[in-house]
């Protein structure tokens, strides 16, 4: 978390405008009855890859640009098979019981991660590295999922108004975990 806020250092006020634009964008599909549902659906994968290579810029001090958030677009079939499959397999640990589906959502945390790395990794190959890359780490990945949800609701206390730096903070923690883990993981 302390490498996450060195990382930011400077860069608040871009992280925070491009993760306001891509919290807007996930979230307006939600808005609409029907269509957006499945609209939402369709560009989840490739805005989620899209975040993971904008936190990993930031998090590597490499150059950081608001369009990189559509970056995921470019690998759109990959992104959207990755996503689906993601969801399907968490959705059906989560049938059996509440624990297996976290831990399944654990083991797939990197999939984004390892795909902003490695574009030619396919959906089924980018689970099975994640779900490898996490053994031994879903421990620790779960108590910083547990802080993060007592800084979430410190921010409902601001009336929402930490989620603007909660947010960019999550991403760029993610991908500096995704860093650390990815040196032992191997």
């Amino acid at each position: 978390m302390l490498l996450a806020r060195e990382s930011l250092r400077g860069k608040w006020g871009q992280a925070i405008g491009t993760y306001l634009v891509y919290s807007l964008i996930m979230g307006s599909f939600g808005a609409w009855p029907k269509e957006g549902g499945l609209i939402g659906l369709l560009i989840a994968g490739p805005m989620m890859l899209g975040a993971a290579i904008y936190s990993l810029a930031i998090s590597r001090g490499e150059e950081a640009r608001l369009e990189m958030i559509f970056d995921g677009f470019k690998n759109f079939g990959n992104a959207l098979g990755a996503y689906l499959l993601m969801i399907l397999y968490i959705i059906l640990w989560l049938l059996l019981l509440i624990v297996p589906g976290i831990i399944a959502a654990l083991s797939y945390s990197m999939v984004f991660y390892i795909f902003a790395d490695d574009r030619s990794i396919k959906p089924g190959e980018l689970l099975r590295a994640s779900k490898k890359m996490m053994d031994g780490y879903k421990e620790k990945l779960f108590y910083l999922w547990l802080r993060f949800l007592l800084l979430a609701l410190l921010c409902i206390l601001t009336l929402g108004i930490g989620f603007l730096w909660l947010i960019p903070y999550v991403h760029v923690t993610m991908a500096k975990f995704y860093e650390d883990i990815k040196s032992g993981a191997h």
